[in-house]
């Protein structure tokens, strides 16, 4: 990444602001709620058999929206079971509305809440240090595994925690995605790998197949209008260059030709597809379901 340009995360507020605006602008939370409501029940069903009590973890919760759809449908399948919820999540913001959000929520007395404000590379150390032995019956990891140095070797130290019936749920853009595309194009220049990594769900496959590793994938259909991009100037525009590039005020700080050639590109079939005037971005997800160590 050239020296000028900085990375988005290192202005929380604008990350923020970006993030927001790309759930407004795409189906992301609608394609994952599909999957929770339709596919994820099954899966749940298998965790935990017998128990009276699951313990639970989730690595980059958020503000707990998606965390709170996925009790829901664990509740249906485990009604009489008690949850010990271990929250990893490193922004401050963020865990404070997942409380409020939990404070605002009837009947979620069976689920006793433990908040880290940590990162997950940070409660890795944390649970090494402390030589803890708790195994998890369900560990979920959203859309966070850009955020780590080595992704491959956090997926291993997290599957390593699940119990004998336990799965392990990531959720990263698909390498078929617009996104996939992006990065193999301009990874040298987008992905500063002190921060964030251009990982895409082919990266982790290709990992976990060269471990032996058990699993199975669901794609998650998505897509995003980044039309506004266009538009030189406009402010929703470049929030969303923003976001697509992880970088800091990207059209302002951008060489001319890094900032001609990303905005080609998203124009181009591999990334977007022209609806009704409005261009939309690939953003297609997808789902691995990892099974325990063997």
């Amino acid at each position: 990444m050239s020296c000028a340009m900085k990375s988005l995360v290192e202005d929380n507020d604008r990350y923020l602001k970006s993030f927001q605006l790309f759930l407004e602008r795409s189906s992301e939370h609608k394609c994952m709620q599909d999957f929770i409501h339709g596919i994820l029940p099954d899966i749940l069903a298998s965790v935990g058999e017998g128990k009276a009590n699951l313990n639970v973890m989730g690595v980059g919760s958020g503000a707990g929206e998606i965390d709170l759809e996925m009790f829901s449908q664990l509740h249906l399948k485990h009604p009489a079971v008690t949850v010990d919820n271990q929250v990893v999540e490193p922004s401050a913001q963020q865990l404070h509305l997942y409380k409020v959000l939990v404070s605002q929520k009837p009947n979620l007395d069976y689920i006793k809440f433990t908040w880290n404000k940590m990162t997950a590379t940070e409660f890795e150390k944390h649970w090494r240090e402390n030589h803890l032995t708790k195994k998890m019956d369900f560990i979920h990891m959203i859309q966070m595994l850009y955020y780590v140095k080595d992704p491959g070797a956090t997926v291993t130290f997290y599957q390593s925690l699940l119990d004998r019936n336990g799965k392990l749920l990531v959720i990263l853009v698909s390498d078929e995605s617009g996104w996939g595309k992006l990065w193999r194009t301009f990874r040298t220049q987008l992905c500063n790998t002190e921060i964030s990594q251009c990982v895409t769900t082919g990266d982790i496959k290709a990992y976990l197949d060269s471990k032996t590793v058990s699993y199975q994938s669901y794609k998650l259909p998505s897509q995003m209008d980044i039309t506004e991009c266009f538009t030189e100037g406009d402010q929703r525009g470049e929030l969303l260059l923003d976001f697509l590039t992880e970088v800091l005020d990207f059209s302002s700080t951008a060489p001319p030709e890094l900032k001609r050639g990303v905005l080609d590109l998203l124009k181009t079939p591999d990334c977007s597809k022209e609806v009704d005037g409005r261009v939309i971005f690939n953003n297609t997800l997808e789902v691995l379901v990892v099974d325990p160590l063997q």
